[in-house]
């Protein structure tokens, strides 16, 4: 291994019991460049890209309760050529990041605290909490954008070196939600936001040229709590969820969220450059969705896949104090129970139609990004491990068939996101690799893994061995090289 760069961030931080700030979520400090890996395996020379994993990552200690959500942004890239690798990792810099740096402590109090306890005025739909842009990454008009849950600037990074280059500087005054949505056929972006004052809720396309050009509300009645969208080749789909802050409670600052099981889930289903007096409403089921996967046109209906939620609260986990149980349940997929799922809507006849796809517990889904807002056959999901927010294996769907493969991690191996990288010359949808971060307790270290996405259950193709153990993370993203490089 050859470290061609290193660089450690000073933390206040202690060790901890908290079940977020050890094990395997123990947070990192150190920024490395390295490359001559250690590889088991071989790399492959027709992978040619990177991939980049967002992660919170706590530096100082926390104001009150600490929640995995508040954690500092940090990437984690692989840069793939010719049977070659290169690691990276890098603190996302964010104006909360840089001032907590400058004050040597926390300056801002997290989601599980009342916004009281914040030093200064904060970010995003709360209004005071730290945009850490800690939770999801995209690739858009060639560079990294990293993002944070409520709302929050958006920062632009190079997908190669991570080196910061500033803010997305047509970003809304409500900012720009986690997981805005790239389509690789347009190079257009979709995005959305919301916030505590009407219309509470917006949807904005930004061009290819990283060029704002078209922004509309999208009303709800009160102040909501999405966290996806989805898009085919010629609507954009938004939601309006029956959880979110109790709106009395808001009048007092205090950010409770209830579920309203008598309230149904809406969909705002609207052309992609359409106004607010274009949308159409659909009713479904009531539930919470986290993450929505593909979505597609077919004949009158536009077809939806995502993650139901049987329990949107679930009960706390048992055997612990009510808070840190609520907390812990709050994150587990086990307890919020979400199933694949998959909504039809009718744009002759206005019907909502909804099924279920698998009864196993899964979320995180990923698919070939070049099929996105077309029909596509395979998904790729992941499992948890139960009472964490930790993931043990993955399912590869054909939606076609209903068939299915699994493939676990391996005991006290816990996986990324893992986005589909087409194979260099693809011949067909799932002629690729699925690609990972793996934190392996036992081993006591971290590894990426490159998965042959035709065939899952054979195991990694490849295990490359990282610099050091990095503390688990969720979303991830997969940029082609050629494409980035402009040889395409």
């Amino acid at each position: 291994m050859d470290i061609k760069y290193k660089n450690t961030v000073p933390s206040t931080l202690q060790p901890s019991m908290h079940p977020y700030l050890n094990g395997a979520w123990t947070p990192n400090f150190t920024e490395f460049t390295a490359t001559d890996l250690e590889v088991i395996g071989e790399i492959p020379r027709d992978i040619d890209g990177v991939y980049i994993r967002n992660t919170e990552n706590q530096v100082h200690e926390a104001i009150g309760v600490y929640h995995p959500f508040d954690g500092d942004g940090m990437l984690h890239a692989m840069s793939f050529r010719d049977g070659k690798v290169e690691y990276r990792n890098r603190f996302v810099r964010t104006k909360g990041f840089e001032a907590e740096q400058e004050a040597g402590e926390s300056l801002w109090a997290g989601i599980a605290n009342s916004v009281h306890k914040s030093k200064r005025p904060g970010w995003g739909a709360q209004g005071a909490v730290k945009d850490a842009s800690s939770t999801d990454v995209v690739v858009h008009a060639g560079k990294v954008l990293s993002t944070f849950w409520q709302c929050g600037d958006g920062y632009r990074l190079d997908p190669y070196t991570l080196e910061q280059e500033g803010v997305a500087g047509w970003a809304p005054v409500d900012g720009i939600s986690a997981h805005p949505k790239v389509d690789e056929r347009t190079g257009e972006m979709l995005f959305f936001n919301y916030s505590k004052h009407p219309p509470y809720q917006h949807y904005g396309v930004v061009d290819k040229h990283n060029k704002l050009v078209h922004y509309t509300p999208v009303p709800t009645p009160g102040p909501r709590l999405p966290h996806d969208m989805a898009f085919t080749e010629n609507y954009s789909i938004l939601v309006d969820l029956p959880l979110f802050w109790d709106e009395n409670l808001l009048k007092d600052n205090i950010h409770r969220a209830g579920y309203h099981p008598d309230m149904p889930t809406r969909f705002a289903i609207l052309p992609r450059y359409g106004k607010a007096e274009d949308i159409r409403w659909f009713e479904a089921a009531p539930t919470y969705v986290l993450h929505w996967m593909n979505a597609y046109e077919e004949g009158d209906e536009i077809i939806l896949d995502g993650y139901f939620q049987d329990a949107p609260v679930p009960e706390p986990l048992p055997g612990l104090p009510e808070k840190v149980g609520r907390l812990m349940a709050g994150i587990d997929m086990h307890s919020f129970k979400s199933h694949l799922h998959r909504w039809r809507f009718n744009l002759k006849t206005g019907e909502t139609k909804e099924e279920r796809l698998d009864e196993r517990v899964l979320e995180f889904g990923m698919f070939n990004q070049r099929y996105a807002g077309r029909k596509s056959r395979y998904l790729y999901s992941v499992w948890g491990e139960p009472g964490w927010f930790l993931f043990s294996g993955m399912v590869k769907h054909d939606l076609e068939t209903g068939e299915s493969w699994s493939l676990p991690f391996g005991e006290q191996r816990f996986g990324s996101e893992s986005p589909f990288a087409p194979r260099v010359n693809a011949k067909d949808e799932d002629d690729g690799y699925l690609v990972s971060f793996i934190t392996d307790m036992k081993e006591d270290r971290s590894e990426c893994v490159l998965i042959d996405a035709k065939d899952i259950e054979a195991g990694p193709v490849c295990r490359i061995i990282l610099p050091h153990r990095i503390c688990s993370g969720t979303h991830a993203t997969w940029a082609d090289g050629p494409t980035l490089r402009g040889d395409q």
